[in-house]
């Protein structure tokens, strides 16, 4: 049996330990506070974070599959019992509530919202409406905000609450707002990739009637002369069209487009005959640098039909592609006939359109959208003093792959 000293020294420690727990948890609570911010800066952040989850399920509109992931957040960010969400065809999302919206209640939020749709104004109903709508149930009180993007009200915001208050209408009427920004966001990135494909497509008519004529028609010349010859000229041709209207893919490598580019030169060659050099100058290192699928061919085209094509005697073609620090520098260049400078910035800046140069505007755009606008094409040139076009590349392209 321990000693009286030996038992008060034990619980003398004890106590001692259990302060200094408590004091460290303390502490440690403390420090997290101040770590976290203020409560409102935690609830800001708590918004903002809750916006961010939702606002990536709308990013390709107000689809069914995305308004139900969205719904999700975005009751909690109201803090309502049931919150829905819909458009012109019906309901598109029913969050919260037992089951998640009945047949009945859905088509009579329906019609609730096809009248704040045609409207464009909210709307508050109270139980009896909601009664005969065969909406009670999910709360005493409904309230039906639209969503109105690029002037139109396209869908509309549900809440159900036992009391719609007037703070309950402005923050349902922002979180309608704040859809409405994702939709036209969404719009507009939809706006873009058509408009990258309505250039690719540009681009694709280009090569199209000019080239093609010209290559069957020298690929029939060899026919009875050269039959081994024509025959490999058509492997090429098919290969190089092949290359030029894949339908999937925006990006390609560098070493991909210089395989396409030497099809085309052979093909125009067999036309030229020996009118036609080209001196190929590329730096290994850059080989595998991504760029935007069709930006450097039609350069080359360009310097073929514009640059060679109009002058007399033989014509040159140089291409080039060395590391420039974080970029990968290509440059295309022609002994021909040249441009007037003022009439190129026009064509580039879209104030004129001659139709024969579709393919520089449409590959400086290009470059402008995907690297930003310094990166456009770099064009020095003048009547009788031929071509040099520069583009600049980063080589280093996080998420992109030829």
């Amino acid at each position: 049996m321990l000693s009286p000293a030996v038992d008060i020294a034990v619980i003398c420690s004890l106590a001692v330990l259990t302060v200094a727990l408590v004091a460290a948890l303390g502490y440690r609570l403390t420090r997290a506070q101040r770590e976290l911010g203020s409560d409102a800066e935690r609830a800001t952040y708590a918004t903002l974070h809750t916006a961010a989850l939702a606002a990536r399920h709308l990013r390709s509109g107000l689809t069914e599959h995305g308004a139900a992931r969205a719904a999700r957040h975005l009751r909690g960010l109201l803090g309502s019992p049931v919150l829905v969400l819909a458009d012109a065809t019906g309901v598109l999302a029913w969050e919260g509530g037992a089951p998640a919206g009945t047949e009945r209640q859905r088509a009579g939020f329906a019609a609730v919202s096809a009248g704040v749709l045609a409207g464009g104004r909210t709307r508050v109903l109270r139980a009896p409406e909601l009664r005969a709508l065969g909406l009670a149930g999910d709360g005493g009180e409904l309230l039906v905000c639209p969503v109105t993007a690029n002037d139109r009200t396209v869908g509309t915001v549900g809440v159900f609450a036992p009391a719609i208050s007037a703070g309950l209408i402005r923050a349902t009427d922002e979180v309608a707002g704040w859809i409405a920004v994702q939709l036209e966001l969404a719009e507009l990135d939809s706006s873009r990739t058509q408009l990258v494909e309505a250039q690719m497509r540009a681009l694709r008519a280009q090569i199209s009637p000019h080239f093609i004529y010209n290559s069957l028609n020298a690929i029939a010349s060899y026919i009875n002369t050269d039959p081994q010859r024509a025959r490999e000229l058509v492997v090429e041709f098919a290969d190089f069209t092949r290359y030029s209207f894949r339908r999937h893919g925006d990006f390609t490598t560098l070493a991909e487009e210089l395989r396409s580019i030497d099809r085309y030169l052979l093909l125009e060659r067999a036309r030229f005959g020996d009118r036609l050099k080209v001196s190929l100058q590329v730096a290994p290192e850059v080989l595998g640098t991504v760029i935007p699928f069709l930006s450097l061919q039609p350069l080359v085209e360009n310097s073929v039909r514009h640059g060679l094509e109009a002058m007399e005697g033989p014509g040159h073609i140089t291409i080039s592609a060395t590391d420039a620090g974080t970029l990968a520098e290509i440059t295309v260049e022609d002994n021909g006939v040249g441009m007037d400078p003022d009439r190129l910035a026009a064509l580039l800046a879209g104030h004129t359109d001659d139709g024969e140069h579709v393919g520089l505007r449409n590959v400086d755009l290009r470059l402008r959208q995907v690297y930003g606008p310094g990166h456009g094409l770099v064009i020095d040139t003048a009547p009788g003093a031929g071509t040099l076009i520069t583009m600049r590349i980063p080589k280093s392209q996080p998420g992109r792959r030829g």
